[in-house]
């Protein structure tokens, strides 16, 4: 029986994933910022099959209280074997209209709030002999996407932390895989900061014809159980990672004709 505990779990990636450990008989700690979400979720996950279900809204937003809901998620089962840190926002707004409130709220959210998180439970599972720590990146955390000036930087700065914190840590028995995800059918969109820090309040139309969410969390839910440093999710928008590897220039005059909404 293992112990997983999902951020972001309320919709989306982290929901589908958490359904998923559930069907697997799993203890799961869900967390996210709606109470009123994770309780249905979790008595889905319930009904799946998870052996129990703890939940822990929070609002990822604000630092003050991360090392107290790591504490209560790591005794809510006596410890955690997997963390998938999956929480954060988007936008959808032009460097001239992103303001900088709205660039370090995405920071706090996606980037800072992960991090903080990681360390925190890092001693924990050093003591208990291991753990795995997965975090969901972006495909627009590989090269720079329209639209996403403060949401590509977080997940360009996830790849530097969690990177570094692999080389640290494998040989004491810590896993680290990074998620990274193309267009997947979730609310992201809906979610996301629009001009003013307004909700943009849709599903795009490229995420609408994304990879759906249960068969991303099946690819996810293995890249875990298999170890996989990282695993690219979507569909035919993947091949842009090795564009950018391979032909960075290219890369670059593609990223401009992108329809970013």
């Amino acid at each position: 029986m293992s112990t997983v505990w999902i951020t972001g779990a309320s919709s989306g990636i982290g929901e589908a994933c958490a359904r998923r450990y559930a069907a697997e008989g799993s203890c799961l700690v869900l967390t996210s910022s709606s109470r009123r979400r994770l309780e249905r979720v979790a008595r889905e996950c319930r009904e799946a099959g998870a052996q129990d279900v703890c939940v822990l809204p929070y609002d990822l937003e604000d630092p003050s209280g991360i090392e107290a809901l790591v504490e209560s998620a790591w005794e809510a089962f006596g410890g955690i074997g997997i963390v998938y840190l999956n929480a954060g926002i988007s936008q959808r707004t032009t460097v001239e209209d992103t303001s900088m409130d709205m660039i370090r709220k995405i920071m706090e959210i996606n980037y800072f709030a992960p991090v903080a998180i990681a360390r925190a439970i890092l001693p924990r599972m050093i003591e208990a002999g291991g753990g795995h720590i997965a975090v969901t990146t972006s495909i627009a955390g590989r090269f720079g996407f329209p639209l996403r000036c403060g949401y590509s930087s977080s997940k360009f700065a996830l790849y530097g932390f969690f990177e570094t914190l692999q080389a640290e840590y494998a040989a004491q028995g810590i896993q680290v895989t990074l998620v990274c995800p193309g267009r997947v059918r979730t609310n992201i969109s809906f979610y996301a900061l629009d001009k003013g820090g307004e909700r943009h309040g849709k599903l795009d139309p490229g995420q609408a014809g994304g990879l759906d969410a249960d068969k991303a969390a099946r690819k996810i839910v293995r890249a875990i159980a298999h170890g996989r440093r990282e695993v690219l999710v979507g569909r035919g928008e993947r091949v842009m990672v090795w564009i950018k590897r391979f032909f960075p220039g290219l890369c670059a005059r593609l990223a401009r004709r992108i329809k970013p909404v």
